[in-house]
């Protein structure tokens, strides 16, 4: 399965991964939505600024999810993987935007390299939309 991330262009964070020093993607949510139970290890990730082009891809090395995590649960997720996920915030402040969430998933990545750009057509999933999860890329890609 492939699946598509679209990343803020502020926070720089797709350098960070072709370099290797964003190993984790991580994604909170009030409820279960995509890569939620359909991402795996093995799927491709291709990441893409939003606004901008896909310009990126990395292979899903395993996922872990975390349902209704607890504030203490939270904070240690938070403090075990802090490095792999390069958090653009500082991390009481990650704290705080995400222990209003229920349900954390985390992408350790492997094998990130940058790919020849692409457009894609995501108008099927909604403006709003951060993640795309599909069969094959190319049915988004123009």
């Amino acid at each position: 399965m492939d699946h598509l991330a679209i990343m803020n262009p502020k926070r720089k964070l797709i350098p960070k991964i072709l370099t290797g020093k964003k190993t984790i993607e991580s994604r909170r949510y009030m409820m279960k939505v995509a890569p939620w139970d359909r991402i795996k290890a093995w799927d491709t990730v291709y990441f893409k600024d939003a606004g901008k082009e896909v310009t990126a891809s990395a292979t899903v090395a395993k996922v872990i999810q975390y349902d209704n995590y607890t504030n203490e649960q939270l904070h240690e997720i938070l403090n075990t993987y802090a490095d792999g996920i390069a958090f653009y915030d500082p991390l009481d402040q990650v704290y705080q935007w995400a222990k209003s969430k229920k349900y954390c998933i985390l992408v350790f990545l492997k094998h990130p390299k940058k790919i020849t750009p692409f457009v894609i057509d995501k108008s099927w999933y909604g403006n709003a939309c951060a993640w795309i999860s599909l069969p094959n890329i190319d049915k988004i890609r123009l």
